[in-house]
């Protein structure tokens, strides 16, 4: 009964699957005539079928850019960033849709060793830490191994000097590690989605303006309470935004 379920959920997949392609192929010839609204509501019955992919948000931005949609557009060209960090295309194209929002907000640049310690992090994903720090562990231990049945002196000391340089390494990519995953579950970004918002300094209504944001704007959340979310802009402002008037990023 079980091997009989395994076979038609592999059949229910590869079926929506083969039906997610002929829609996208459908959508993109609407795309490619100009029909965008027509195009969208079918990239979005791919959207909801739960397939997610940099190509399917890339496209469905690509359409809400050419309807003058900015918070859409801007939203889905950074999902799709989010899923191919380095794609030319999706970098170009959000760049345009960008300019079309009207809050300008400066980014205030890390300097010094904060700035180092963050670029060398980024190298790798979290994972990849990791697994570099259980290669120099293990390397460690042949290592020690070798240095406790060497009898030559100096074979001794080389054993001895590369296993606490690889304890060493794994310990710096351990940290490496963590101080990634840190910034990965730290990194909540949201756009904003209200054509206009007022930002309070306190998560109620009856608190004072901090300043006004308009759609399109990238924030990062920091906190919730209630129906609201604190965040913060690119230039170090901080306030509170009502739940609705975002739309966070990494949910898939």
């Amino acid at each position: 009964m079980k091997k009989l379920s395994y076979i038609l959920t592999f059949l229910l997949s590869t079926l929506a699957f083969a039906q997610n392609n002929q829609l996208f192929d459908e959508a993109n010839t609407l795309y490619n005539d100009a029909n965008y609204t027509e195009a969208l509501e079918k990239y979005k019955t791919i959207l909801d079928s739960g397939e997610h992919s940099a190509e399917l948000y890339f496209n469905i931005a690509n359409a809400h850019y050419k309807l003058n949609h900015i918070a859409p557009s801007i939203y889905y060209y950074e999902k799709a960033l989010l899923l191919k960090p380095n794609d030319k295309d999706i970098k170009n194209n959000i760049a345009f849709a960008r300019n079309m929002t009207v809050d300008a907000i400066d980014s205030v640049p890390e300097v010094g060793i904060a700035k180092l310690i963050k670029n060398v992090t980024n190298v790798m994903s979290y994972d990849a830490w990791a697994k570099t720090a259980v290669v120099f562990v293990i390397l460690f231990v042949v290592l020690f191994i070798a240095y406790y049945f060497t009898y030559s002196t100096s074979k001794k000391r080389i054993a001895f000097l590369t296993s606490n340089v690889s304890l060493l390494l794994a310990i710096v990519s351990l940290v490496f590690a963590f101080h990634k995953f840190k910034l990965v579950s730290n990194d909540q970004p949201a756009i904003v989605f209200a054509q206009q918002t007022t930002i309070k300094s306190e998560p109620n209504l009856r608190s004072t303006e901090a300043f006004v944001l308009h759609e399109g704007t990238k924030v990062q959340v920091l906190d919730t309470v209630s129906d609201w979310k604190k965040i913060k802009l690119s230039d170090g402002k901080t306030g509170w935004i009502m739940n609705d008037d975002i739309k966070m990023l990494k949910n898939f």
